[in-house]
């Protein structure tokens, strides 16, 4: 028997659902929820949360956004306005049409403040987009350690990041020092 060709044959590899958010071990798991410390960090920055585009019924429990999108309602297809906490998907594709999305209601005007959560892939063309437009970044020190709906936490397996994009500078560098390193954004 070709060894090659069990490990490497295209049917015996799992499939991964096309919608991750933050999977662990590619386990294809959708839903993995923000530690509410971070909400209230984002909440202290921005005021409130008005807009929540990638979020589940569950997960609204603690960041109580006024309006808020699931998989189901689908975050790209309404606008977003006010104060936006975006945690989007982590698969390549997704986030990266999170990211202009943000990017253009930046740019209209229609949202004032934002921050977002991702796993610091630095390397990729959505990352350098959102950084040159950001205000400050926080690179967390460790990984920010999501939760699923009973409540166990998961390891995952990329560091992360915050984004604040936004006029409050000074109060999310002070804010978010304490989950990590703080730069300024590229402009």
């Amino acid at each position: 028997m070709n060894m090659s060709r069990v490990l490497f044959d295209a049917e015996k590899i799992p499939k991964v659902q096309p919608r991750v958010h933050g999977c662990h071990n590619l386990n294809g798991k959708i839903e993995w929820y923000t530690p509410k410390q971070y909400i209230d960090a984002a909440v202290a920055v921005m005021g409130s949360i008005t807009c929540d585009p990638c979020t589940s019924k569950l997960a609204q429990q603690t960041i109580r956004a006024k309006t808020f999108y699931t998989i189901d309602t689908d975050g790209l297809a309404h606008d977003w306005s006010g104060c936006v906490w975006l945690n989007p998907p982590y698969t390549a594709d997704i986030i990266r049409r999170f990211v202009d999305k943000l990017l253009a209601h930046l740019d209209d005007g229609s949202v004032s403040q934002a921050i977002m959560l991702t796993h610091n892939n630095a390397d990729t063309t959505w990352f350098h987009k959102a950084a040159k437009r950001c205000t400050s970044v926080c690179f967390t020190r460790g990984r920010v350690k999501f939760y699923d709906e009973r409540g166990k936490g998961n390891s995952p397996t990329h560091g992360h990041v915050f984004m604040y994009f936004g006029k409050r500078r000074a109060v999310f560098e002070k804010v978010f020092r304490e989950f990590g390193w703080i730069c300024r954004g590229v402009k």
